[in-house]
């Protein structure tokens, strides 16, 4: 029943054609059952496991990849290959694709836990109405229909509406549906709100929420589905997982090089179509082979195999450091994208706030003897903790606030007048509630006041343990008073009074809406004495200023609190008795910001990053959080910045695009705002971040770009984040963020370096068929260069040390490519010499080297057709291992040097020496011990086709590779001078890789 909250309760049973007297009967059961169904979250269809397998693979440069290792094995097989070395490189490629693809099931299956454990925030059992009779049946066998009676501690089973109250009041907390800081009253009469949202649903019970307060009976309106719960699961099935900017960028350099590779292949196949019947290939359909066989291995050589394990590398390095910082990634991709996060909406109640309600403010009369004086306090401590202090005015700490006459009585009243629990946890760790969160405030703020005489003495209250100490004043104050009778709050009186006796004394504490007790108040108690004085208009007028002055500007939760000398021996309270009042004070109370907040909201100012703070509680109240926190202090008024969702949804569609580029506050919101919200942002191809706690944030967390859950938060809202923040601190983001801005500097970085490995390889390959020598490297050996000692460099480059001015700078555009104009040239230079040189090496020993058989290069040219022709030399001479083995080493070392060009994207190597990454120096160390092992050791070595080399092929090698390092340092001297961007012109598009919008809708 969709409208039921704008309906009587007469309507709705009349609705469900159910007595309230006798519940529904066996046949409105089951026939309730056919058309509704269970009360059950039904299960989501799983993606079957072959299917997450298959899309792990669906990449082009994957593709690309698996074809090559097919048709390298096909070629292998023609030519007559077989055992280790017809299958080493297709098993290789395939290996590697294997584990790259399991990572990627494994990430998928842990998001569909956010779906399970919904589950967890469905009640077990409920107390339900049927033909006449009340039983404890499992809520799953609820109908719609059903009259259900709930109680305190009761979680509801199922949406219900209102239909009998019965008790004084019913309060519920719905902080994980609404967010809202504090429980909410609810009542039987029809809601008349239009487009209301669950806030203003009061006569709704709305399932998975918990009663803190009252007796009521309700008859089910939603089950299963269709629920408030139901809406959540179904928004975040709605929700698809979508690419980061860095896996975009990826993707979009993935299908340019694939554009690339494919237009060399077939190039270098068309150039050596005149070679395809030279007598060495033994055919033409041989040469064509042959000359396929170098295509394919200048795919390979082209695609770096090692990036996606790379790139996951250096991320999950990522992850470790920003574990140290109290921020646990679940999902790896995360982590880059905090680096270009533009704007962070963020949950107010437990997230900007502590979500613990605390007394900050006590307002008694000083004294009357020349006019009414008030005096004010401060309470310090922003959570359940019993640590804080009380200070007056001049901010000077009251050393023993308890000899105060009206903090005494105040501190007593707290306790008294009160049904709450405040408990330590030793499992978690903190302070827990049991009750109402106003009602614990004042237990802790009895704590904080102390006792009276030696007890008072914080150093005697500190010696206790933490057990101990949670309620110790409080305890004492329970022993010392006997409580007799209790008048519950009710929503008429708005207070509620306690009867407590002690030592032939008895005393009536109240406490409830500063006007109602205010009102039945005819004497004060002084706090300069502890003298009773006779309420006066002027200290009434007073009170009442200083009240609305307390609940209007600074929008605290006012209550106050009274007593009154009882008749001995009265073992009842009545109404009648709750007048003639002496008035003790005021205290102010909220959910009071987190300490951290104010400077980590500045440090998102500063980088470039806007905080939009989104809530359920109402507008007045997050405007005030938002002036105590004093990030909004630049905002003369929250006019054009604040809205509730109502107000944000009747403006037309382009004053909705012009409010959401100003927006700091969205209040009164449910979920399905939220994910409008984040939705809406990222059609203006914002890049966003979403906090929050409850199951409510559950469908934005997985929306937005990136999901920070809180640690202390549900497990719905943690499975459905990519981060976690283990210490619930905002401030933990901004750590996180410059975290990731340096991840992707260090990712791009250690992408050119891949690229211009890989470029050098190409033109290895590409220039050895136009020159038509013998080819220069074997694809094995490639594989070797790909994996290994691109491999360990790269991810070493990923320790590259943080910018001092990380978060000085604007996020950076999503658009922006990876490898962009000038530094494209830059690598294409690099590159272009890394093949030369490679080529070099090859030639060097065939023509130059005293161990070579030193052949005309006019010979070398035409080595293919040496068997046709008398030559001086044996045609066995093209199958030796050394020109191959002398080409592969110079590939390395040029690469290692290249390596070191990449601690900085323009800084020289004099400025940022090698020494500034240690784990760049041990991985080149490393990765020539393993190049000096498979030279040396022979089984190894016949494994990769190398051989040994001599003293003097090694002194050749760094000839060849040294250049390197002089080349990029010419080419960073242009970048850092403004004469570097006049190269721009050679390119006809300023970025060289293609660019698309992130969010393509």
């Amino acid at each position: 029943m969709e409208d039921a909250y704008a309906r009587s309760a007469t309507e709705v049973l009349d609705f469900f054609g159910v007595e309230p007297t006798k519940g529904l009967t066996d046949s409105q059961l089951a026939h309730h059952a056919r058309i509704y169904g269970k009360n059950v979250l039904p299960e989501e269809k799983r993606t079957p496991f072959w299917k997450l397998v298959l899309k792990q693979f669906d990449d082009l440069l994957v593709k690309i990849l698996i074809a090559a290792a097919v048709v390298s094995f096909v070629l292998a097989l023609i030519d007559g290959e077989t055992g280790l070395t017809a299958f080493l490189e297709p098993s290789v490629i395939l290996l590697i694709l294997a584990a790259n693809a399991a990572v990627g099931v494994i990430t998928e299956t842990n998001a569909e836990k956010a779906l399970e454990e919904l589950r967890a925030y469905q009640a077990d059992n409920a107390t339900v109405l049927r033909n006449g009779c009340f039983s404890i049946l499992p809520a799953t066998e609820l109908v719609p229909g059903d009259i259900v009676e709930v109680s305190v501690g009761c979680k509801i089973p199922a949406d219900m509406r209102m239909i009998e109250m019965l008790s004084t009041q019913l309060r519920v907390d719905q902080a994980i549906l609404t967010g809202e800081s504090s429980s909410v009253g609810k009542e039987i009469e029809s809601t008349v709100a239009t487009k209301a949202v669950y806030q203003d649903k009061t006569n709704i019970l709305f399932s998975g929420t918990v009663v803190v307060a009252g007796r009521a009976r309700a008859v089910v309106v939603g089950v299963g589905a269709n629920t408030a719960m139901g809406s959540i699961r179904d928004s975040m099935l709605q929700t698809d997982d979508e690419a980061t900017p860095l896996k975009k960028k990826l993707d979009e350099f993935g299908t340019f090089l694939a554009k690339v590779i494919a237009g060399i292949c077939v190039l270098v196949w068309i150039v050596n179509i005149g070679h395809f019947r030279d007598p060495a290939h033994g055919g033409f359909m041989r040469g064509a082979i042959h000359y396929f066989k170098i295509a394919v291995a200048l795919a390979v050589a082209a695609i770096p195999e090692g990036l996606p394990a790379v790139v996951t590398t250096c991320l999950a390095l990522g992850t470790k450091r920003m574990a140290r910082l109290n921020a646990i990634v679940r999902s790896l991709p995360s982590v880059e994208t905090l680096g270009c996060t533009t704007v962070i909406c963020s949950d107010k109640t437990g997230t900007l706030t502590t979500n613990m309600m605390s007394v900050s403010k006590i307002c008694v009369v000083h004294s009357i003897q020349q006019g009414p004086v008030i005096a004010e306090y401060g309470v310090s401590g922003t959570t359940y903790a019993p640590e804080g202090i009380v200070f007056d005015s001049n901010g000077q700490q009251l050393e023993f606030p308890a000899q105060l006459p009206c903090l005494l009585h105040i501190a007593m009243g707290s306790a008294l007048c009160n049904e709450s629990v405040l408990q330590y946890n030793p499992d978690k760790g903190n302070y827990e509630k049991i009750g109402e969160s106003t009602e614990v405030a004042l237990r802790v703020l009895a704590e904080k006041v102390g006792l009276p005489g030696f007890d008072s003495m914080p150093s005697a209250l500190n010696m206790l343990s933490k057990h101990e100490r949670a309620s110790y004043c409080n305890h004492y104050w329970e022993n010392q008073f006997k409580k007799v009778s209790i008048l519950e709050f009710s929503r008429d009186r708005k207070m509620m009074s306690v009867l407590c006796s002690r030592k032939q004394m008895d005393i009536m504490f109240s406490k409830g809406a500063p006007e109602c007790i205010i009102s039945r108040c005819t004497n004060i108690l002084c706090n300069d004495g502890g003298s009773t004085v006779p309420m006066t208009t002027n200290i009434r007028a007073e009170l009442e200023s200083r009240f609305y002055s307390l609940a209007g500007k600074e929008t605290l939760r006012c209550l106050a609190l009274a007593f009154k000398q009882m008749p001995m021996g009265q073992q009842i309270l009545s109404y009648d008795n709750e007048k003639d009042l002496t008035f003790i004070g005021l205290v102010g109370m909220l959910d009071p910001p987190r300490d951290e907040v104010k400077n980590a909201m500045l440090s998102c100012m500063t980088a470039g990053i806007r905080v939009i703070v989104v809530t359920g509680d109402n507008k007045s109240t997050a405007e005030s959080l938002c002036r105590k926190i004093g990030a909004f202090d630049h905002l003369v008024d929250f006019a054009g910045y604040s809205y509730t969702a109502s107000e944000f949804e009747e403006l037309p569609a382009l004053q909705q695009s012009v409010a959401l580029q100003r927006m700091a506050l969205f209040t009164r919101v449910e979920p399905s705002h939220k994910r409008m919200l984040v939705e809406a942002l990222r059609n203006q191809n914002e890049v966003v971040a979403m906090t929050g706690d409850g199951v409510n944030d559950a469908p934005a967390l997985k929306k937005a770009d990136i999901g920070i859950a809180m640690g202390s938060g549900t497990a719905v809202a943690k499975s459905a984040s990519d981060m976690v923040l283990a210490d619930d601190n905002f401030a933990t983001i901004v750590a996180a963020v410059a975290e990731g801005r340096a991840i992707y500097n260090n990712t791009k970085q250690f992408i050119r370096y891949m690229i211009s490995s890989n470029i050098g390889e190409v033109v290895c390959i590409f220039v050895a068929a136009v020159l038509g020598i013998p080819d220069t490297l074997a694809p094995v050996q490639l594989l070797w260069v790909n994996l290994v000692t691109d491999g360990l460099p790269a991810t070493a480059i990923g320790f590259n040390k943080q910018d001092s001015d990380v978060m000085k700078v604007k996020p950076r555009k999503v658009s922006e490519a990876v490898v962009s104009g000038w530094l494209f040239f830059r690598y294409l230079v690099i590159g272009a010499y890394v093949g030369l040189a490679t080529v070099a090496g090859f030639i060097w020993w065939f023509v130059y080297s005293d161990s070579g058989p030193k052949l005309p290069y006019a010979e070398l040219m035409n080595f293919d057709s040496c068997s046709t022709r008398q030559t001086t030399y044996l045609c066995s001479i093209f199958e030796d291992r050394h020109p191959s083995t002398v080409s592969m080493t110079v590939l390395v070392v040029v690469e290692m040097f290249n390596a070191l060009n990449n601690l900085s994207e323009n800084q020289s190597l004099l400025v940022i020496p090698p020494w500034s990454n240690l784990w760049l120096v041990a991985s080149i160390v490393l990765t020539m011990i393993l190049h000096i092992l498979i030279l040396y050791v022979r089984p190894l070595s016949i494994l990769f086709s190398v051989t040994p080399l001599s003293w003097e092929d090694w002194t050749v090698v760094l000839y060849l590779s040294f250049p390197v390092i002089i080349i990029d340092e010419v080419l960073k001297f242009f970048s850092r001078k403004s004469s570097g961007t006049r190269f721009r012109w050679r390119f006809r598009r300023h970025d060289m890789l293609p660019k698309k919008d992130l969010h393509e809708k």
